[in-house]
């Protein structure tokens, strides 16, 4: 049997699980759901035995993010694949194909999206094995989810004819997001199951229908990794060859072109956390049918979902609503306009707001950032940098600075100077060029204060 080479796709921004998503810091690299991410949660559904070590696929900013957060859970990645700009999904899964075919012909690509939720592992093994055996003969798989609802926000397959005494099927078609009247009969059929957009193929299988369907996409993928580079963090595309490719996703690019197609049907407790009126519905609930995270009180409330990663939040007579609060914004919706967190980053991006972008914590290849406070005259951040990490301090030549040691000893140094601060100890630098440095075993934590 072949062995499993695990693709794991990490490019979208998430924009709908706003304010807690953002664009530098997306939904997948969240613990959403459990003490884990979302992509490490992904990463953990394919290793053991027959499965080689995971390749990611992710838009430049996040591989430090990325990398950082499988060493927490103990996975080295093969490779982490850098895009300059997202083009979807067939150019993305063609990058990886053209880097597993090289080492192992027979391989099967696992291409498994990195925010979805999973709850039945499982079922999700048993699938794979199915789809497998169906890979090494050439069939391109995909997984499709038994429909709990007619639910309009998930794209349908149809399945046709029996491959395996109702273990896999043919695929029929496949067919777009429906309006309810539509989804309902879907439901009723019994032959339409939910598109999780998790597939299983041969890398040479899915490059040679590729190849016949969208040639100038394969043409540029190669051109693209050709001409890639390695540097600190993963491996970066060529950017004009990549930027190149249409923008497509492999249903439309492949599977619906195929007559390769094949759908193993399963109930995986699956969810592509859409929105936060999606992350209500799988999550558990207290007694009166709320999702409660954080530091929150409630009175009174009903069928909501209240999180807060910042302030306390007291809800009192809420029902069937959304309040999530992070340290600088907080969103408050019905759950049925969940899905409309659009309109607000339409919004902030037309202010050139960077609310969309970046929380007030940022992470960074040497620990993490948070601004405290900023007005005009002074600017307040606190600071931790990992061990043997350094970094050169901002500023210019009339600005002053204080440094305030919380943990850890600070080595700083300048080109005509250097000292050391430890824990309750504080200095002012002037001027530019000061380089801060943790030559410790444990993160160095300072406040910096900017006039």
């Amino acid at each position: 049997m072949s062995y499993i080479y695990p693709i794991i796709l990490s490019g979208g921004a998430g924009s709908r699980l706003w304010p807690l998503s953002r664009a530098r810091f997306p939904k997948q690299l969240l613990n959403l759901y459990s003490d884990k991410s979302l992509i490490q949660e992904t990463a953990l559904r394919a290793v053991g035995p027959g499965f080689a070590k995971p390749s990611i696929i992710c838009h430049s900013t996040h591989r430090f993010l990325i990398a950082e957060q499988m060493k927490a859970i103990g996975i080295e990645p093969e490779n982490i694949l850098l895009e300059p700009s997202g083009r979807n999904t067939a150019p993305a899964v063609a990058i990886a194909a053209l880097t597993i075919v090289k080492k192992d012909p027979e391989g099967v690509l696992l291409v498994m999206p990195a925010d979805h939720v999973i709850s039945n592992q499982m079922a999700l093994q048993e699938a794979i094995l199915v789809a497998q055996n169906f890979a090494d003969i050439g069939h391109l798989v995909t997984f499709g989810v038994q429909p709990r609802a007619p639910e309009t926000g998930y794209g349908y397959i149809q399945a046709g004819p029996s491959l395996c005494e109702g273990k896999a099927f043919a695929v029929s078609r496949f067919v777009e997001k429906p309006d309810a009247a539509t989804a309902r009969r879907y439901v009723n059929a019994g032959d339409y199951y939910w598109n999780s957009g998790i597939f299983a193929f041969q890398a040479r299988a899915y490059l040679a229908e590729l190849a016949r369907l969208e040639p100038e996409i394969l043409s540029h993928c190669q051109i693209a990794l050709n001409n890639g580079k390695t540097e600190a963090g993963g491996f970066r595309l060529e950017q004009a060859a990549f930027e190149a490719c249409k923008s497509i996703s492999i249903d439309y690019a492949v599977m619906e072109h195929t007559d390769k197609a094949a759908i193993v049907p399963v109930e995986l407790g699956w969810s592509d956390i859409g929105s936060w009126a999606a992350l209500w519905d799988t999550s558990a609930k207290d007694p009166e049918g709320n999702v409660v995270v954080g530091e929150v009180l409630h009175h009174n409330t009903r069928n909501s979902y209240l999180r807060s990663d910042g302030p306390l939040i007291a809800a009192l007579g809420a029902e069937d609503l959304v309040v999530v609060a992070s340290a600088d914004a907080v969103l408050v919706a019905p759950k049925s306009a969940a899905q409309d967190v659009k309109v607000i980053i339409e919004q902030l991006e037309r202010r050139q707001s960077d609310l969309q972008l970046v929380h007030l914590k940022i992470h960074h290849p040497w620990g993490w950032s948070e601004r405290l406070n900023q007005d005009k005259s002074v600017q307040v951040n606190r600071i931790s940098l990992n061990p043997g990490a350094r970094l050169t301090l901002r500023g210019h030549d009339k600005s002053i600075g204080h440094l305030i040691v919380i943990s850890g000893t600070a080595h700083i140094s300048s080109t005509d100077h250097a000292f050391q601060l430890k824990e309750n100890e504080s200095c002012a630098l002037s001027g530019t060029g000061h380089r801060l440095e943790n030559m410790g075993d444990a993160p160095l934590c300072i406040i910096e204060i900017r006039l």
